[in-house]
């Protein structure tokens, strides 16, 4: 589940650093791209599947969920 953050919490760069490993890793989350979903539920299926997996490599790398 995502939630917002204060500037103050110390929180603000992980946060960022997920934005930007999402625009590295889905070309439809970049900015200005030719790569975008028509249907909203493709897109949503798209996040859903690298949340997983990236869900999943954090999991094998660190021992725990880091999301």
């Amino acid at each position: 589940m995502h939630r917002s953050v204060g500037k103050h919490t110390g929180l603000t760069n992980h946060v960022e650093r997920f934005n930007a490993t999402l625009r590295n890793r889905l070309g439809r989350f970049t900015r200005k791209t030719l790569s975008f979903s028509k249907k909203k539920e493709n897109h949503e299926a798209v996040l859903h599947i690298f949340l997983l997996k990236y869900n999943q490599d954090m999991k094998d790398k660190w021992g725990a969920c880091q999301i």
